[in-house]
């Protein structure tokens, strides 16, 4: 099998956790690029379907699925009716994941528990959930998470420690998962992006100052865009990166070099 083969993805059936817009997907549209079957899940179950629908001209094996991240049913109900739909589940890409900008003396208890119930205990839920099912089917499988530089470094000059403290616990988990589930040649990996260029991001007026900011500490001296996390995203959802696990891989525009 040629290079370019192994990074197919034909026959792969995935979910991808916050698919409807942003990160969520671009990833979404490179995984059906790339051959696979994807369903986007989302508690934006109207912007999902929208993007489904916009997105089956790419691939026709596109569904949407309403799930909060958070509530272990839902999930456990996503992951069957994945299974349900397209006969089997090969990848998990967990994005799903907020981020409260709150001073640490300031920040409430509920802030905290709700930026960690979804970046921390949502992967949990869901890599869970997609791990017994990759186990039962005896296939193995992908797992990846989107985690972020703010699990290396501390950003500055807003104030997020519940997100920088999750997307940490987001990587610790991942490589506690790989070990576990190596026998079963399930495959867990991080992603650690840096300031990403979303729509949430550039359209939010009172974020004008800290983009720019933010712009003068990259070394590159630009936001990433969203469809620069794809050929990663492909990489490890494929059989090119079979003795890849445990890793963490970071896309920042080299800003946790500096």
């Amino acid at each position: 099998m040629g290079i370019l083969e192994k990074f197919k993805l034909d026959g792969k059936r995935a979910f991808v956790t916050g698919g409807a817009r942003g990160i969520g997907r671009s990833i979404v549209t490179a995984f059906l690029e790339a051959g696979a079957d994807v369903a986007i899940v989302d508690t934006d179950i109207a912007e999902a379907r929208r993007a489904a629908d916009e997105l089956k001209s790419i691939g026709p094996r596109v569904i949407a699925i309403e799930a909060d991240v958070t509530d272990q049913a839902q999930v456990e109900r996503m992951v069957a009716e994945v299974v349900s739909t397209f006969g089997e589940l090969n990848v998990a890409y967990c994005n799903a994941g907020i981020c409260i900008n709150a001073k640490a003396e300031e920040m409430t208890f509920e802030q905290w528990r709700k930026v960690m119930a979804v970046n921390a205990d949502g992967v949990f839920l869901c890599a869970q959930a997609a791990g017994r099912q990759m186990i039962k089917q005896g296939k193995g499988g992908s797992i990846i998470s989107i985690a972020s530089m703010s699990a290396h470094i501390v950003n500055f000059p807003q104030p997020q420690c519940a997100y920088n403290a999750s997307k940490a616990a987001v990587i610790h988990l991942s490589k506690s998962l790989a070990v576990e589930w190596v026998g079963k040649n399930i495959r867990v990996n991080t992603i650690s992006p840096g300031y990403i260029a979303t729509e949430l991001i550039t359209r939010s007026p009172e974020l004008t100052d800290l983009i720019a900011e933010w712009e003068k500490q990259i070394p590159m001296h630009r936001l990433g865009r969203p469809d620069e996390l794809q050929a990663i995203s492909v990489y490890l959802a494929s059989d090119s990166s079979l003795y890849t696990t445990g890793s963490d891989f970071v896309i920042d525009g080299a800003f946790t070099c500096v």
